[in-house]
């Protein structure tokens, strides 16, 4: 039968106002992927791509750091927009994300490689890396060219400009030959060329730099290859142009004004809380700079109820009792507060050393209160100044760890030793804080613990015997006394 003309009419409707709504569709996503920049100002928010790292992206004192963290933090400022860190663990992971439009750039210390411009696009280059070959000499003989590698162990992590210079390497040296891993991370290789696993790696300079404190017996065999150019990565899109632009507006502005080269001398020069004073330095300092500060040190260790020299011990650690310390991430005077926590603590000037003893205190002892009930004195002591230095969630990561390989989560002397597994992946991915430089948490305690047994050594044996050889938790047992009151 056929159709009505006020059924044809009504099609013909239809039809026109789909057509509408289909047109506005296309030009609607048209405008919303033409332009990725003026999308990002839109939404008020830049959301980065990142791995968790040393060189990367952390955290420390309960607050994000990492030298990219920091750039893409002053790229976000610059746009005036909010930072949204999307953390993930390996390289497939970023490059999947930003091919499944994630997050807007992956600020991950990518080198910019043939293989990878040919999917990503790249910004200005911020940074210029060496590969090294690094070996560890408490396990092999000296390594200086490619032909003390062959027949060795060698592992690199897989889809890396690592693995890209071997296979460049094997094309001259047939002989040559390495594992390849898509599932380590750089800090899994150290750790398994510590242990002897392997021979032989290759990390960029900035990683060898950032964890040579850790590995004292690492050393570099010799470099790889050509200086690779680091930069921050996009996909593909036209869409991605102006935002390229204004990242090499960003990066000329940070050179110019020197703060690009602060950032990397910071954080790859001598990284942070790295500084490790001798007991010579130490002692030295207490005659010189202790007498200036130990007034209000104690003024505010009575006000918070609190052992003076624990409090001493503490801000020489953050600071050497400077009052205008400062840190690569910003965080600053006697107690190296970050902002966030100043302002949580009520602190108006981190300068004033009155100001940041007492914001330390504060949150000391807000630490120390968060505890779990039960850890005991003087243990509870030790978990709250790793709290103090990485954060209480990490802290308990690793007391979970403890627990799962069968150590006791409640005793320090098990936990510091599970401390160092929040920087393998292996352990931190299935975390619920993930990564974090854990082992620097364990030395910050082991330090302090050391600077408060000098103090009490000193106040009970001043004019007696010479302060005794520091051997970190084995220290005599008189030493550790006074900490049993905390």
């Amino acid at each position: 039968m056929p159709a009505s003309r006020k059924t044809l009419r009504f099609l013909a409707i239809w039809l026109v106002t789909a057509s509408f709504a289909l047109v506005a569709i296309v030009l609607n996503s048209s405008k919303d992927n033409s332009d990725n920049l003026q999308r990002i100002r839109d939404s008020g928010v830049l959301r980065v791509l990142t791995r968790n790292g040393s060189t990367t992206y952390y955290e420390s004192q309960g607050a994000p750091a990492g030298f990219e963290y920091q750039l893409a933090l002053a790229f976000a400022n610059h746009l005036d927009v909010e930072l949204e860190i999307i953390p993930v663990v390996s390289l497939d992971d970023v490059f999947s994300g930003l091919v499944n439009n994630q997050a807007d750039i992956a600020a991950a210390a990518l080198s910019i490689t043939p293989a990878r411009q040919e999917t990503l696009l790249f910004g200005p280059s911020y940074l210029s890396v060496k590969q090294y070959f690094i070996y560890n000499r408490d396990v092999n003989s000296p390594m200086s060219s490619i032909e003390d590698l062959i027949g060795k162990q060698i592992r690199v992590i897989s889809n890396t400009a690592h693995a890209e210079q071997l296979k460049t390497l094997q094309n001259e040296h047939p002989e040559l030959t390495w594992m390849e891993s898509r599932d380590l991370e750089t800090i899994d290789l150290l750790e398994q060329l510590a242990d002897g696993q392997i021979d032989a790696t290759i990390v960029n300079s900035t990683e060898y730099y950032a964890n040579r404190a850790f590995y004292p017996s690492f050393r570099i065999a010799f470099s790889a290859g050509k200086p690779r150019k680091i930069a921050w990565a996009m996909a593909a899109s036209p869409a991605n142009a102006s935002l390229i632009k204004e990242m090499t507006i960003f990066f000329k502005g940070i050179t110019e004004n020197g703060k690009l080269a602060r950032l990397i001398d910071r954080n790859f020069t001598l990284n942070e809380r790295q500084t490790f004073i001798s007991t010579h330095t130490f002692l030295q300092m207490k005659e010189e700079r202790l007498p200036e500060v130990k007034g209000i040190i104690e003024q505010v260790a009575i006000e918070y109820d609190l052992d003076w020299r624990l409090l001493a011990a503490i801000s020489y650690q953050e600071s050497h009792w400077d009052a205008e310390a400062r840190s690569p991430t910003g965080v600053r005077g006697m107690m190296m507060l970050t902002r966030s926590t100043a302002r949580e603590l009520q602190v108006d000037d981190r300068l004033d050393p009155l100001q940041s003893l007492r914001g330390g205190a504060r949150y000391y002892k807000k630490l120390y209160s968060r505890i779990p009930a039960g850890i005991e004195a003087p243990d509870r002591s030790w978990f709250a100044l790793a709290a103090y230095n990485i954060g209480l969630g990490h802290v308990e990561d690793a007391r979970v760890i403890t627990q799962k390989l069968g150590g006791n989560p409640n005793l320090w002397n098990d936990v510091k030793e599970n401390l160092p597994l929040l920087r393998q992946q292996k352990w931190y991915k299935p975390s619920k804080y993930g990564y974090a430089r854990g082992d620097e948490a364990a030395r910050y305690v082991r330090n302090i613990r050391d600077y408060y047994s000098l103090l009490t050594w000193d106040e009970l044996n001043r004019y007696r015997v010479p302060p005794p050889r520091i051997v970190s938790d084995y220290l005599p047992a008189e030493l550790n006394r006074g900490f049993d009151a905390l």
